[in-house]
């Protein structure tokens, strides 16, 4: 039974055939709008150039401004910036799209656990293997010189604390942006074929790493994609993703003898 309505949950829509699709039309422009405005405005040179804008705006915006330039948080800062964009661009937009666009609810893009559990040893496959490596290599001085990415992460468990919550609510944000919104908008018109259309962008946001992990990118993103589908839910791929990105972080800090040991920075 599971397995006739995945078939028929897979079947091209046929009174879409024959006409222009606005649904897929309009969550690839809105996914080409958000990844452009990711991808220019996530960096820590932008996020200083506001501080510039925003010291010119006034007495209260100087103060402001001044205030954040001369935290000890302002590494911190500089990663809820980031942050921000991956919350408007993967999340907030596409959230706004599927409600005054599509006028769906937004479970029917992945937000429901459904079947996850069905699929739950696929998804250990994924991450077991991948976590394992990660321990051998964290051995490995590039890795300790490349994890965490906040490089305060070691200066106190708030730091650290705030660093993975900031860190795995953006795999959230990205796994209902690609096995979510793109996929569920574009499965009606293409069928099982928008697996290959969700692939291709997911690939390209990883082509600023090393081409072993940008190669990896292809078959993962894909494996990923088929299980949303088959379970409707994106919460196996936010699981995954969150399990290696932490495990990576602690074992880079636990090679390193840099776990914190403090509650605040001193």
């Amino acid at each position: 039974m599971p397995e006739c309505r995945w078939r028929q949950r897979m079947q091209v829509d046929a009174t879409r055939s024959d006409r222009f699709d606005w649904q897929p039309a309009i969550a690839l422009s809105t996914a080409a709008f958000c990844l452009l405005l990711i991808h220019y405005l996530k960096f820590d040179h932008v996020f200083v150039a506001a501080l510039q804008q925003l010291r010119g705006s006034g007495e209260a915006g100087q103060r402001l401004a001044a205030a954040l330039i001369t935290s000890p948080f302002l590494p911190l800062f500089k990663q809820l910036w980031w942050g921000f964009w991956h919350l408007l661009g993967y999340l907030l937009i596409p959230l706004a799209v599927i409600h005054w666009l599509f006028r769906e609810p937004a479970n029917e893009y992945g937000l429901q656990l459904a079947e996850t559990r069905r699929f739950w040893l696929w998804y250990l496959a994924l991450a077991t293997p991948i976590l394992l490596f990660a321990w051998f290599a964290s051995a490995r001085p590039d890795f300790l010189a490349h994890y965490p990415f906040y490089r305060q992460a070691s200066r106190s468990i708030f730091d650290l604390l705030a660093w993975e919550i900031i860190y795995l609510l953006q795999f959230f944000f990205l796994e209902f942006f690609f096995r979510g919104f793109l996929l569920h908008a574009c499965q009606r018109a293409f069928g099982l074929n928008a697996l290959f259309v969700m692939m291709l962008p997911y690939l390209m946001i990883h082509f600023a790493k090393p081409w072993l992990e940008a190669s990896g990118a292809i078959f993962f993103g894909l494996l990923l994609g088929l299980l949303a589908l088959r379970s409707r839910s994106i919460w196996g791929g936010v699981a995954v993703h969150s399990s290696i990105a932490l495990g990576m972080d602690l074992m880079a800090l636990y090679r390193s003898g840099t776990l914190p040991q403090r509650w605040w920075p001193g």
